[in-house]
This record gives C-alpha cells, structure tokens and sequence, in this order.
C-alpha cells in the first residue's frame, strides 16, 4: 500500500511539475547588494505556470524601516550583482505602497509586453512576450533572479532574496509524511 501511494504522489508531483514550476525566497537587507541595514525580512512564493502563461506572486513582509514604495522581479544576474527589473515597469499591479509590513498576491499574463519592462523586454526577451516569458523562468530556474521590495528609506531596495526551486527532497519528504498519515489512519481505523 505504501509502495503503492509513493508511486501515485511521483506520479501527482510529475503532472503538477509540468505545469507550474514553485519558487521562493527569503529576503533581508543583509542580501541586497550593496547590504542594507533593516531589520526588514520577507518570503516570497513564485508560481510559474507554463500551461496557461501565468505567474502568480505571494509576497509577505515585515519590520520595513521605510515606507514601501515599489516591488518587482530583477533578472538576470548571478548572486550578489545587481541588474536591471524585469517585471512591470514600477511595480506588481496591486503592490500595498506606503506600508512597513504586508502581504500581496498577484497573477498576471506572461503573453501581455505590458508584464515586463521594455528593457527586459527588448534585451532579454527579443522584442516579444513569449521570448521574455522564456527568458524569465530560464533567469529564475539558473537562480539568476530576485525579488525586490523597494522602500522610502532605501529606495534601491531594503529587502530581497534570489529565487530557487525548493529542493527536491522537500517533495519527498512530503511524499514520505502524507504516506505515513495515511498508513497511520489505516491503522487506526482498522481498530
């Protein structure tokens, strides 16, 4: 029966892995680059969706020195550097400005130009949304992206952290501990 659920949660995490593609992050002043010193943390859920040409964003923050201003991706450099924002030109729609602490969640359409800057859009994406898109999670899945929240008193950035791909044996573990609810339930139910 174990076998038989392990096999059916590596088969339910390769269908969903086709489809979406998680990342995240911690973020901190000690990360930006140069450190900004705030006692300002954050984590953000990224949710790439290649089927429908989504993302989805799920931000929260907290203990901000300054009053936020803007929030976006960056792509695409490796870690520590810096570069230019690659999405939305100013800010995720919807972004709570002027606030210490907050939370946001925001899909938009990877297929709409309006989604990047023109920069990212021109430099890194070839002129079209679909190439952007591209360029995006392949800046995000080498690590080579990050989230940014900017504030009034560092408006270059107070906090943000490089996106990853959580490591796999996070989907293993949950595999192992929803295996073993489900043997413990059988269990008891047989009582």
């Amino acid at each position: 029966m174990i076998r038989f659920l392990a096999a059916l949660l590596l088969l339910l995490a390769a269908g969903i892995a086709h489809a979406a593609v998680i990342f995240t992050t911690y973020m901190d002043g000690p990360s930006e680059n140069p450190a900004v010193p705030s006692p300002g943390t954050g984590f953000a859920k990224v949710t790439f969706d290649g089927d429908a040409h989504t993302l989805r964003v799920e931000l929260t923050f907290a203990d901000l020195v300054g009053a936020t201003t803007v929030a976006h991706i960056h792509c695409c450099v490796d870690e520590p550097g810096t570069v230019g924002v690659a999405t939305f030109p100013g800010t995720f729609p919807g972004f709570p400005a002027g606030v210490m602490s907050g939370a946001y969640d925001g899909t938009w359409d990877l297929l709409d130009t309006g989604s990047y800057t023109a920069t990212f859009l021109n430099n890194f994406g070839g002129g079209t949304a679909l190439g952007a898109e591209a360029a995006l999670l392949q800046g995000m899945l080498d690590g080579r992206a990050y989230v940014n929240v900017h504030t009034s008193f560092a408006p270059g950035g107070e906090i943000r952290g490089f996106l990853a791909v959580p490591e796999p044996g996070t989907l293993a573990l949950l595999g192992v501990g929803v295996g073993a609810l489900l043997s413990r339930r059988r269990t008891i139910s047989r009582r």
